[in-house]
C-alpha cells in the first residue's frame, strides 16, 4: 500500500496509440514544460488541472484536442462557475481561474506546434481574481506565544522550534523552508538563500539572530540522530530522515497555532504574513518586503499596507475631530447627550 502523498500511475487519457489523441499531445506538452526549465510542481499542477478538463470533455465525445473549440471551453467556464465540490461549497474564483491557466497555456502550445489550427483558448476571458486581505494577522505576542509551544526539551520540539522560527523571521514559503539545505544559512553574515524558489529564482534574504541561535540548537544537538546515510542534504530533516512533505510541514505548524489557543486558524503562510506585516508596521520599506518576501510584483507587496492598520490608527486618533482632546477626560467614558425638553403640547381644538 502506498504511504500517504504517493502518487499511483495514472491510466491514459484516451487512446494512448492515436498520434493526436489527448494521451500523447499532453505528454508532448509536459515534456516541453520539462525541457524548457518549469518545476516539477508547475508540471504537476498542469497535469492535474488539465486531467478535469480533459475527462469533461471525453465525456462529451471529444477525443482529440483538435476537436475543442471557443465553445467548447466557454461550456466549460460555465461547468466551473455552477460544479460543487463533495461538500456543496462552490469553486473559489481561484480554483476556477487555477483551472483554466492550465488550458490557455495548453492549446497555445498546440497551436504553435500545429498540433490545431487555431488557438481556440486565445479569447477565453478568466475569471477576475478578487483581491482578498489576509484572514488572520498575528500580534507580535501571539507569535511570541506560538514560538513557546514546542516542547524543546524533545529532541523533535526543538527541531520544530527552529523551524517555526525560520518561518517566522524570514517570511519564506513553504516550499522553500521544505528545501533549505545545509549550508543555505550564513551565520556570520545573517543571511539565508533561498534557491529555486517561486519562478526558479534564487534570492538572499536576512534572518535573525535568534532564528540562527535556534538552527544552530537543532543542528549540534538534533540533526545528527535524525540523519543516516546517504544524507539527503536538507537542513530540515523528519525522524525517518526524509524532507519535510508539504502536508506534513502544514499540519505541524497548524497544530501549534491550535495549541497556542488564541482564536486564529492558519499554518506556514499565516506566518509569513504576520512577518510582513509587522515588518511593516516597524517601519519597513514595501520594496523591501517585496524582496524579502520574493514577489515578483510590487503590487503583491503591496497588499500588507492595507492589513497594517497601526499607523492608519495612529493618524486617525490624531486627526479626527471626533477624538478625545482634553487629556483629562481620556479616562473618562464621554457623557451622554442631553435629552432634548419635550415639545409643549399643541391646541388641537381647531378654534
Amino acid at each position: 500500500m502506498p504511504r500517504k502523498g504517493d502518487h499511483t500511475e495514472r491510466p491514459p487519457l484516451g487512446d494512448p496509440h492515436d498520434p493526436h489523441g489527448w494521451h500523447l499531445v499532453t505528454e508532448a506538452f509536459f515534456e516541453w514544460m520539462a525541457v524548457t526549465n518549469y518545476s516539477p510542481r508547475t508540471i504537476h499542477n498542469r497535469r492535474n488541472y488539465l486531467t478535469y478538463f480533459i475527462r469533461w470533455a471525453m465525456e462529451r465525445g471529444l477525443t482529440r484536442p483538435n476537436e475543442v473549440t471557443k465553445a467548447t471551453l466557454e461550456r466549460y467556464q460555465r461547468h466551473l462557475l455552477h460544479y460543487r465540490k463533495r461538500d456543496g461549497d462552490p469553486l473559489a474564483t481561484r480554483g476556477q481561474h487555477s483551472r483554466l491557466t492550465p488550458i490557455r497555456a495548453f492549446f497555445k502550445w498546440t497551436t504553435r506546434q500545429n498540433l490545431t489550427l487555431y488557438n481556440p483558448a486565445s479569447e477565453l476571458d478568466l475569471p477576475r481574481m478578487e483581491k482578498r486581505l489576509p484572514k488572520h494577522i498575528l500580534t507580535e505576542a501571539e507569535a511570541e506565544k506560538i514560538m513557546g509551544m514546542p516542547d524543546v526539551k524533545d529532541p523533535l520540539g526543538l527541531r520544530d522550534r527552529a523551524m517555526l522560527e525560520v518561518l517566522y523571521s524570514t517570511g519564506m514559503r513553504r516550499m522553500e523552508l521544505m528545501n533549505l539545505t545545509l549550508h543555505a544559512i550564513d551565520e556570520e553574515r545573517g543571511t539565508v538563500m533561498i534557491r529555486q524558489g517561486k519562478g526558479a529564482k534564487d534570492r538572499m534574504i536576512p534572518i535573525g539572530d535568534r532564528a540562527i541561535a535556534w538552527v544552530r540548537r537543532y543542528l549540534d544537538e538534533v540533526r545528527p540522530s535524525l540523519v543516516r546515510e546517504p544524507d539527503p542534504g536538507h537542513l530540515f530533516l523528519t525522524n525517518l530522515n526524509e524532507p519535510f512533505t508539504p502536508n506534513r510541514l502544514t499540519q505541524m505548524v497548524r497544530d501549534y497555532i491550535k495549541a497556542a489557543d488564541i482564536a486564529k486558524q492558519g499554518s506556514c503562510h499565516l506566518l509569513r504574513h504576520t512577518c510582513a506585516t509587522l515588518m511593516l508596521e516597524n517601519g519597513a520599506d514595501t520594496r523591501f518586503i517585496q524582496q524579502q518576501l520574493g514577489h515578483a510584483e510590487l503590487s503583491t507587496t503591496q497588499i500588507y499596507t492595507q492589513v497594517s492598520i497601526r499607523k492608519l490608527k495612529e493618524i486617525h486618533t490624531a486627526t479626527h475631530p471626533a477624538k478625545i482632546r482634553d487629556s483629562r477626560n481620556k479616562s473618562q467614558k464621554p457623557e451622554d447627550p442631553k435629552p432634548e425638553p419635550p415639545e409643549e403640547p399643541g391646541d388641537d381644538s381647531g378654534a
